[in-house]
């Protein structure tokens, strides 16, 4: 693959795309973006506020904490950070800069002013609109498809923005840059000949981040605790610190930590499923700095390649796919080539498809270490002559078969699981 080459380019710019920081749970991050560019929109406190969102949205904020809000959670916390606190320009960090000053502000406008919260109707599985109220103006903005993704802002009736919402439910997610071209060989191609400056910065900023969450999780208390636990029950064996760094990272980001993360496909749990068990490997192997930042680049974009066939959100937990990518990412430090990449993705694929997502929640560190140990699990199991075949469940000849099988399961077999997960969450 030349540097020329629409391929390599492609590559280059969806990890510019993809990892980006957040400070939070991305969903309830997108509300009180979409929230703050409402107030700034309307260019007074709003004194009614009413959210509209798709199921999806609603099930990944119903129970998590929103940072920076002195330990609220929920729509109506993340949409009056995102009035009182919230600096829209700051994109996924809106909230970064919210003071001890505007945290108690936050509790005190949610209980005097009316922020409802209803189910869209829409077509669209990742869809938000946020309308805020004064006593003489409304506000209006939506955003679709994906977290930054503003379609649609009025003041007064006035339509300011417009364009075209084209992220439904039917088709797959392909984000910003277009990854019907990308495969496995490809990606490994790729990540062979770069140039290191073409995918230095994006990552290495995402192994810095992710890094500094984990080391945070593991040295406070954060929901279940479950980097600790184990390493408390385990030891510190590189497969255990693998397991523990990335679930340590979720405990810490999923209860209200405000230090941001690097994420992938929109998931900062994603990013660092991703990238920090690669790290622990990368250590324990000394296999250097730039065999690391090619392996991280390698488990992110196998991430990448298997979410756009299922999208950004879904019943199926998108932790295992960033397992399946950490996986990769593992057996491309060991040496291994194509062959042994692509085994050990399907191996991955097939160990832990079941998992569905209930939402971001504590439990999501959990569901991370078990990914990744399927990610280790896939590998070590070609290495010792051992492969899931083509006919056993969903697995079927060849990586990129597989990968479409999945994408198939988690786009359309699993709309109804999705829709049952919300009526019990809300229930």
């Amino acid at each position: 693959m030349q540097k020329t080459d629409t391929l390599y380019t492609a590559y280059v710019e969806v990890l510019k795309e993809e990892l980006l920081p957040a400070m939070g749970c991305t969903e309830p991050i997108a509300i009180a973006y979409a929230a703050a560019a409402a107030r700034r929109i309307l260019n007074e406190l709003p004194c009614e506020v009413c959210v509209t969102a798709s199921g999806n949205i609603i099930k990944n904020v119903k129970s998590v904490f929103v940072p920076n809000t002195g330990g609220l959670r929920g729509i109506p916390a993340a949409a009056a950070a995102g009035i009182i606190a919230g600096h829209d320009e700051l994109l996924l960090e809106v909230i970064s800069k919210a003071t001890e000053a505007e945290q108690a502000e936050i509790k005190a406008y949610m209980e005097h002013t009316p922020i409802t919260v209803k189910l869209s109707d829409s077509p669209y599985i990742f869809d938000i609109d946020i309308t805020v109220k004064s006593e003489h103006h409304t506000a209006n903005v939506r955003i679709v498809g994906h977290h930054t993704n503003i379609v649609h802002t009025e003041k007064d009736g006035e339509i300011l923005l417009d364009t075209c919402a084209d992220t439904p439910a039917e088709s797959t997610d392909s984000g910003i840059c277009d990854r019907s071209a990308f495969s496995v060989k490809t990606i490994l191609e790729f990540v062979e000949c770069a140039e290191l400056c073409d995918i230095e910065t994006p990552v290495k900023r995402q192994i810095d981040y992710n890094t500094r969450i984990a080391k945070e999780g593991l040295s406070g208390s954060w929901g279940a605790n479950i980097g600790k636990v184990l390493l408390e029950t385990y030891g510190d064996d590189v497969k255990i610190r693998a397991r523990a760094m990335a679930a340590a990272g979720s405990d810490a980001r999923m209860n209200g930590c405000s230090l941001p993360v690097v994420i992938v496909s929109g998931s900062g749990n994603q990013g660092m499923t991703a990238s920090l068990p690669v790290v622990e490997y990368a250590k324990e192997l000394n296999v250097g700095y730039e065999k690391m930042i090619r392996a991280v680049a390698l488990s992110d974009l196998v991430t990448i390649h298997l979410k756009s066939g299922i999208g950004r959100l879904s019943a199926y937990c998108g932790a295992v796919s960033a397992g399946c990518g950490c996986g990769a990412g593992i057996a491309y430090l060991y040496g291994g080539g194509l062959k042994e990449i692509e085994h050990t993705i399907v191996n991955s694929i097939a160990i832990d498809s079941g998992m569905v997502c209930d939402g971001a929640k504590a439990s999501c560190a959990a569901k991370i270490a078990s990914a990744v140990d399927a990610g280790i699990l896939g590998y070590h199991m070609y290495k010792n002559g051992q492969q899931f075949r083509a006919g056993d469940g969903l697995v079927t000849k060849g990586v990129e078969e597989t990968i479409r099988n999945i994408g198939i399961l988690a786009r359309e077999g699993m709309r109804e699981t999705d829709r049952e997960i919300l009526h019990i969450m809300c229930d």
